[in-house]
């Protein structure tokens, strides 16, 4: 199995009058892929291997016809991820310039020149105008860890801030009979509840609660989600060890907007906006990835209502926060381990289950 993973170098090496040329090129670069949306969006998308002169000519810019086939590349993805996610409704997407897709045909990766404190240069050339610049990359500790388990790819994200790097991993078949399989209940108060007992990331309501605080875009919120993020990242590692397969509920729709008819009051609504579930089941899934796990979701439903010994799903099975009671068989235990026992017994169970019980002891 192949993964990719991207690495971010910042570009705050670069010169003032670097970093302002690229900003004019990333401006009239938006402008372009502009064009090509409005065109392509009422004439129909062309294959990329039929971007030849005649479609790509646009005599209103300055770039070469190699940078226009770039840019035209990325108006045929950013149309066709518009019309995929949201079918007929589909809205025409705009590029706001504040990033660039190059290929290998713009961008390379240089070896250093005499400035020995710099990794390497990212070299833009057949920009137009005659335009060929360099500009210094230093590499990291995370850059190092794929650059050693993978092939690095020849595309490029640039930004104002960072160039974006992708690596290609080759990580070997994942079990296709996973044996220690494990439920996984994802929560405000504990980041991760296993259906073994184990719990991850207790104070990750002490970190959603310091996002919440802060001003919204200030310095102080982008510090507090660095650190929940980290905190998410740590859990992450933490929990596929050991494990051949990890099962979660799939959630989705829960943000800053949800009300589920007025029964969610504000402070709650920005609570689960800070939460950034999305970030923590996403890292969850490219951790299993990078190493051989097993990834698997259920239906969230009343998963804190369901006592996972008899099946009996009723909202006063759910005692407060922290406990659970069942009304009809009298189970009582933590709520977040019960929870993550019926994730783990619907997959056993449900469709996904055939071939993933684990094996019976003795």
């Amino acid at each position: 199995m192949k993964i990719t993973r991207s690495v971010k170098c910042t570009l705050r090496f670069a010169t003032a009058t670097k970093r302002k040329r690229l900003q004019t090129i990333m401006v009239e670069y938006a402008r372009v892929v502009n064009l090509f949306i409005d065109r392509f969006w009422t004439q129909g998308l062309p294959k990329k291997a039929g971007l030849l002169k005649p479609v790509v000519d646009l005599p209103q810019t300055w770039f070469t016809a190699r940078l226009r086939k770039v840019a035209a590349r990325e108006a045929i993805d950013m149309i066709k991820s518009a019309r995929e996610r949201d079918g007929e409704k589909a809205s025409k997407p705009v590029h706001k310039g504040r990033r660039m897709c190059l290929s290998s045909t713009i961008a390379s990766l240089k070896e250093p020149k005499d400035a020995s404190e710099f990794d390497a240069w990212l070299h833009l050339s057949s920009i137009g105008e005659d335009l060929i610049f360099d500009i210094p990359i230093r590499f990291h500790k995370r850059w190092h860890h794929w650059q050693s388990r993978g092939r690095r790819l020849e595309s490029y994200v640039v930004t104002p801030k960072y160039v974006q790097f992708a690596f290609e991993i080759e990580t070997g078949a994942k079990p296709e009979s996973p044996q220690a399989v494990v439920g996984i209940d994802t929560g405000m108060n504990v980041l991760a509840t296993r259906s073994d007992g184990a719990k991850l990331g207790e104070n990750a309501r002490a970190a959603v609660e310091r996002v919440r605080r802060c001003e919204h875009g200030s310095k102080g919120q982008n510090r507090a989600r660095r650190a929940l993020r980290q905190l998410m990242d740590e859990c992450a590692r933490d929990l596929i060890q050991d494990v051949d397969c990890v099962v979660v509920e799939a959630l989705r729709k829960l943000n800053h907007k949800t009300k589920l008819t007025r029964r969610v009051g504000k402070k709650m609504r920005r609570l689960l906006g800070a939460w950034a579930y999305r970030y923590w089941l996403g890292r969850l899934r490219m951790t299993c990835d990078a190493n051989r796990v097993r990834f698997a979701s259920v239906s969230p439903r009343n998963t804190s209502r369901e006592c996972h010994v008899c099946g009996h799903a009723e909202q006063r099975n759910r005692l407060d926060r922290d406990h659970f009671r069942c009304l009809k068989c009298g189970y009582a235990g933590d709520a977040d381990l019960n929870a993550a026992r019926v994730i783990l017994k619907r997959f056993l169970t449900g469709p996904y289950g055939a071939g993933c019980k684990p094996k019976v002891a003795g």
